[in-house]
Parts: C-alpha cells; structure tokens; sequence
C-alpha cells in the first residue's frame, strides 16, 4: 500500500484502444445504472401495487395467485432469475419467440436487467402494500361499503390513499437498493457502473481510486432517491394521519 501510486487523474487518460477517455466510459456506465433502475422502478412498482391489492381482496383464488407470486419472486436471487430470463427462458418457448429473444430482441441486456429487476423488486413491494392495507382499520373499509362504494372503489378512494402514505418511508429503500442490485446486470453483459468501473480497473491497475469514485457514485445516487423520497413523503402527509393515527 505504501508503494501504491496514485493518480486521480485517470479519469482524464485515454483509453488504450481508442480516443474515448475513462471518464467517458463511467458517465456511460452511471448512465445505464440510472435507466436500468429508473425504469425498472416504474415497472416494479405498477406491478407490486397489483399483486399488493389483489392480495387483499377478499377473493381467495385471487389472494392465492398474489401469494405465489410474492413467494417465487422474493425467494429466488435476484443472480439467478436475471440468468433464468437472459440463458433459460429463450429455450423454453416456442422457437419463433425463443429466436427473437436471442437474435432480434432490441438492447437485450438491458430489456432482460429491466424486468428481472422490476418483478424481484415487485415482489417486494407488494408485501409492503399488502402491510399498509392491512394496517387500516377494518371500519374503512366497512364504512366505504355501507356507503354504497363498491371494493375497487374503497380501494380507489379511501383504502389506498392512506395505505400508501404509510409506506413511503419502506419504498424509499426499495427504491435506493435497486440502485445496488442493478450492479447483478454486469453478470447477463450490460455495462453498468459496476461493470466499467472493473473494465478500467483491468486497463489501468489504479483500484483505489476507481471504486472509490464508483462508491461516491452509488452513495449520490441512494442519498438522491432518499432525498426524492423524503419531498414526497412531505408533500402528501395529511396532518394528524400518520402511522398508527386515526385507529378506532
């Protein structure tokens, strides 16, 4: 470590095989870490929302398909789904789709690191939207029905609106880890962040100063999410209805 030489000017050289600079490769890398996980958010949190609501609907077979769901997805690493969507899957449906998955699919990393992020991290939401339905008390929902709301409509007006303010602070780290599990796409080829930032380590040998700008990174990217978050939460919080108010 004494004889280590360091030079945080790296960033600024020139690739050895080309006339991109390092620091292009890693605004490059930050570039699809900030889509994959951006994107994969929307999606994730769409689907958690469903899976969350229809789990608890008083219809069982429905709860059930919901449950499953959760259970698969939770349950499995994120690694080895992201393998099982981007090595498996083509093989297993028909080869008509199975060659457009391999051959014509458009930015096929990338689409693979999408979904595979956004239904693991949809499961996961999912758990946190059933807990916050759970957690109303049960006379919202029966006031909403003597009212003559039918169930999509209690959810609509008066479960989900409180549901979801009580789960904001639990969405904030889902949204800050997917930021660290999109990392998982350098396994499936995507050049991710991660994925740049090893491919300059193995050019230029300066890891100190590489991961350590990539950390920085990552640690900007959750205090951004966090801060976003923490807006959000602020700017929806209806006064005297926090967590554990407004029970009878």
């Amino acid at each position: 470590m004494a004889d280590y030489r360091w030079n945080w000017l790296i960033f600024f050289e020139k690739v050895a095989t080309g006339g991109e600079r390092y620091y292009q490769w890693l605004l490059a890398g930050l570039g699809w870490t900030v889509a994959t996980s951006l994107l994969a958010w929307c999606l994730a949190l769409i689907l958690g929302l469903g899976i969350g609501i229809i789990r608890t609907t008083p219809l069982r077979w429905l709860a059930l398909l919901g449950e499953i769901y959760v259970e698969i997805f939770r349950n499995i690493p994120l690694i080895v789904q992201m393998f099982l969507w981007f090595f498996v899957l083509p093989d297993l449906v028909p080869p008509v789709w199975g060659h457009w998955l391999k051959q014509e699919m458009p930015l096929p990393e990338f689409t693979t690191a999408v979904v595979s992020l956004a239904f693991f991290t949809a499961a996961r939401i999912a758990e946190q939207v059933k807990a916050g339905l759970l957690a109303l008390p049960p006379g919202q929902s029966q006031a909403a029905l003597a009212l003559g709301l039918t169930w999509p409509q209690a959810y609509r007006y008066v479960l989900l609106p409180v549901a979801l303010r009580w789960i904001i602070p639990p969405l904030t780290s889902e949204l800050m880890n997917i930021f660290k599990n999109s990392s998982v796409a350098l396994t499936i080829g995507l050049l991710e962040l991660t994925a740049v930032t090893r491919q300059i380590n193995e050019y230029t040998f300066q890891s100190f100063e590489i991961f350590t700008l990539a950390t920085v990174l990552y640690a900007l990217l959750a205090l951004m999410a966090n801060r976003l978050m923490a807006w959000i939460e602020a700017l929806t919080t209806l006064p005297g209805y926090g967590l554990g108010q407004g029970r009878e």
